[in-house]
């Protein structure tokens, strides 16, 4: 299985944030949309950086009187990591455990195309796994004519 057959399922939409708005803004979009985290955009609408929950968390944790105020693009993540819709699913479960993100965002070509979540990959990891074991069992069991 593939990222792109997660984002077939799952869709295109990913929810954005220009890096000049304010960090409460960006909570209250992830809490309205029920996500944990946001693509950033420069005015020019270039991908520039990921706000995640846990950049949230640090950016209290170093400014707990004035952290809602200040713009994303000062408490975001700067270096993202990125996949694409031709990768396996082993290959960005992997790359999300080493580098210990939660959220990937997908790209072709130089367009974000959807991003996905730890949560989409175990998901898709395990059901995958679940066909393949019972279709084994029903091969042990002689269920398929030989």
């Amino acid at each position: 299985m593939k990222v792109n057959d997660i984002l077939k399922i799952k869709g295109p939409e990913v929810i954005t944030i220009w890096e000049e708005k304010s960090v409460q803004e960006a909570i209250d979009l992830m809490v309205l949309n029920k996500i944990g985290a946001l693509m950033v955009l420069n005015a020019a609408g270039k991908l520039t950086g990921i706000i995640t929950e846990r950049d949230v968390m640090r950016g209290y944790h170093a400014h707990p009187d004035s952290a809602g105020g200040l713009a994303v693009k000062e408490i975001m993540t700067k270096k993202v990591i990125i996949g694409d819709g031709d990768d396996t699913l082993e290959s960005v479960e992997s790359i999300m455990t080493e580098n210990r993100v939660r959220h990937l965002p997908i790209i072709a070509g130089k367009r974000l195309v959807g991003i996905i979540s730890i949560g989409d990959v175990v998901k898709a990891l395990s059901k995958e796994s679940k066909i393949e074991n019972r279709y084994l069992k029903d091969y042990i069991e002689g269920k398929y004519p030989g």
